[in-house]
């Protein structure tokens, strides 16, 4: 029974995500990134001034992968890497103001459309909606790369 909700969810999380990205597209920047530089770039949008080594551990990604992603976005105009005031050992990544207002720009034209969407549900289907969210945060963390390596 779990397996057949576990394949339900995961369509119609799929659904959701090919819906909106038919609609609204991937933002100009990260239309060319590989999924690995595009979650980067999310992560770092998401948590500006971000260390190398947190964005590694958020994206269960070795830390030497991620410098290398950083030196392509870098390359790319989409990245700022720069000292950790504290500690120079550490680099600190910010999108640069383009990159990050094309991104908001996008995220905000997807926020509409599933605000619309909701705004359409009828309201026991709102609160249900509402109240699974805590649930799909407790499984996505458990989804996260450290929680599975510890099963």
């Amino acid at each position: 029974m779990t397996d057949v909700l576990a394949e339900e969810l995961l369509a119609a999380m799929g659904l959701v995500r090919r819906h909106l990205r038919r609609s609204v597209g991937r933002p100009f920047p990260l239309s060319v990134l590989t999924d690995a530089q595009a979650e980067l770039v999310r992560t770092v949008r998401r948590n500006p001034g971000i260390s190398v080594a947190e964005a590694a551990a958020e994206l269960g990604l070795a830390a030497n992968t991620v410098s290398t992603l950083v030196s392509q976005l870098t390359e790319r105009g989409l990245l700022r890497r720069t000292q950790d005031a504290t500690d120079r050992r550490i680099a600190r990544l910010t999108l640069t103001d383009p990159a990050r207002q094309q991104v908001e720009a996008w995220r905000d034209r997807r926020t509409a459309l599933v605000t619309a969407a909701i705004d359409d549900l009828a309201p026991a289907d709102q609160a249900a909606l509402r109240a699974a969210l805590p649930v799909l945060a407790v499984l996505a963390e458990r989804l996260h790369p450290e929680e599975l390596e510890r099963v």
